[in-house]
C-alpha cells in the first residue's frame, strides 16, 4: 500500500500551487475589496486573463478528454489541483471545461455547443431544479411540448449556477415519454433573474415562457434526460469537498499564525489549552477530509463504483469544513467577524458546501440506504 504521490502528480500539484501563489493570491485583497462594493471579484475578462497564463503552461481542460485539446487529467490529479486552488478564496477555475453530458451531444450539437464551451467562446448552464424540485429532481413540473418539429418549453428553474452569464442552457422537462433534456440559446427566448444568496455564489433563477427549440437540440434520447442528469450530478462529488480540503488548510494555517501572535493577558493565545484544541481537532479533520477525498478519487480511477465513496466524502467534508471555518473565526475573535479579513467570507462561502450538489441529509439517506441494503459495508474497501 502506497500512500505517496507519483512524480507526475507531485510535478503538477506543484505548479498550480506555485501559480496559486503568484498569480491568484495576490488578487485577494482587491476581491475582497470589490465583494464589498458588491461587485464580481473577478470580471470575466480577468478570469479569462489568467486562464490563459495557465494555457501557456499546458493547464486548460482539466478533465477535458485530449481529443478536445484538454489534458484528460484522471480523478486523483485533479483533486489534487483541486484542493491548491480552495487554498485562495479568488473566485478561478481553469478554462477549457464542459460539462460532461455535453459529450454526449451528436455530432452537429458538438460543433455549436461542446466545442465552443471548450474553448471559451460559450457558457453553459445546468438547469434542473425548481422552486418544488431540489433534492427530488424527478419532482420537476417544467414541461415540453411537442408542435412540428420543435418543442415548446414552459416552467421556472431555480438556484442555477452561470444561470446569468449563460447563452444556453441544458434544461431538463417533462415530456409525454419521461424527462427529456434540451440545449436551449438565450436566443431562444428564456430569460434569467440573479437571486441574492448571503455568499458569493450568484444563481439564477429562470424563467420559460413558450420557448421554442429544434428536435435537433433533444440532447440524449427523448425521455431519458433523467439519466443524463444524474451523470451531471455525480460527475464528482468529491471535487467538492477537495477544494474545501484546501480552504481548511489555509484557514487553520492563518489561525496558527494568528494565535501565535495574538497576545492576551501577557501571553500568545497559541500558548492557550482551548486555542490548542480547537487546532489540534481541525488538524485531525483535516487529515480524515484528505483521505475520504483521495480515496473516492482513487475508486474513479480504478474504473470502480465510488458513489458510496463520494457520498461519505461529501458529507464528511461539508460538515467539518463548517466546523473548522467556525473555530477559525473563534480564534480570530472579533476580526474573524469583520470584513477586513477573508474568514468571514469563507464561512458563508463553506456553508453552501452542505446544500448544493446534494444536501447533507441526501448524503445520510444515500450512504444508510447503500448499508441497509447491503451494497457497502462499514467495512469498507478493504473489507
Amino acid at each position: 500500500m502506497d500512500f505517496s504521490l507519483s512524480d507526475e502528480e507531485t510535478q503538477v500539484r506543484d505548479w498550480v500551487r506555485t501559480f496559486v501563489r503568484k498569480e491568484i493570491a495576490p488578487l485577494e485583497q482587491e476581491v475582497l475589496r470589490r465583494e464589498r462594493a458588491h461587485q464580481p471579484g473577478l470580471t470575466a475578462d480577468e478570469l479569462r486573463e489568467l486562464q490563459l497564463k495557465a494555457k501557456e503552461s499546458g493547464f486548460w481542460g482539466v478533465q477535458t478528454p485530449e481529443e478536445y485539446g484538454g489534458m484528460g487529467l484522471g480523478a486523483v490529479m485533479t483533486a489534487l489541483l483541486e484542493a491548491e486552488l480552495g487554498r485562495t478564496f479568488v473566485p478561478f477555475r481553469f478554462g477549457g471545461y464542459a460539462d460532461n453530458i455535453l459529450f454526449y451531444a451528436n455530432d452537429e450539437q458538438k460543433r455549436r455547443y461542446l466545442l465552443p464551451t471548450i474553448a471559451g467562446e460559450r457558457r453553459s448552464c445546468f438547469a434542473i431544479s425548481e422552486p418544488g424540485a431540489g433534492s427530488d429532481a424527478r419532482a420537476i413540473r417544467a414541461t415540453a411540448r411537442r408542435d412540428g418539429d420543435d418543442w415548446v418549453i414552459n416552467g421556472e428553474k431555480t438556484f442555477i449556477t452561470n444561470g446569468n452569464e449563460a447563452d444556453f442552457a441544458m434544461v431538463f422537462a417533462t415530456t409525454d415519454e419521461g424527462v427529456t433534456c434540451f440545449l436551449a440559446d438565450r436566443a431562444d427566448g428564456w430569460r434569467s433573474e440573479p437571486i441574492d444568496t448571503m455568499g458569493q455564489w450568484g444563481p439564477a433563477a429562470l424563467v420559460f415562457e413558450d420557448v421554442r427549440v429544434p428536435s435537433a437540440n433533444v440532447l440524449g434520447e427523448v425521455g431519458k434526460g433523467f439519466d443524463l442528469a444524474m451523470k451531471w450530478i455525480g460527475r464528482g462529488r468529491y471535487l467538492l469537498p477537495a477544494r474545501a480540503l484546501g480552504s481548511c488548510e489555509r484557514l487553520v494555517e492563518m489561525a496558527m499564525e494568528h494565535a501565535r501572535t495574538r497576545v492576551t493577558f501577557g501571553a500568545p493565545i497559541a500558548d492557550r489549552q482551548a486555542i490548542q484544541w480547537m487546532i489540534a481537532d481541525s488538524a485531525v479533520e483535516i487529515e480524515a477530509l484528505r483521505w475520504l477525498v483521495l480515496h473516492a478519487a482513487w475508486l474513479v480511477d480504478r474504473g470502480a463504483d465510488s458513489r458510496h465513496a463520494q457520498s461519505i466524502a461529501k458529507l464528511y467534508g461539508g460538515v467539518k469544513a463548517n466546523e473548522i471555518v467556525d473555530r477559525v473565526l473563534q480564534v480570530h475573535g472579533g476580526m474573524g467577524y469583520t470584513r477586513e479579513l477573508p474568514v468571514e467570507r469563507w464561512y458563508r462561502e463553506l456553508r453552501l458546501l452542505r446544500i448544493y450538489e446534494g444536501t447533507d441529509e441526501i448524503q445520510r439517506r444515500t450512504i444508510a440506504r447503500n448499508l441497509l441494503k447491503g451494497h457497502a459495508s462499514v467495512s469498507g474497501t478493504l473489507g
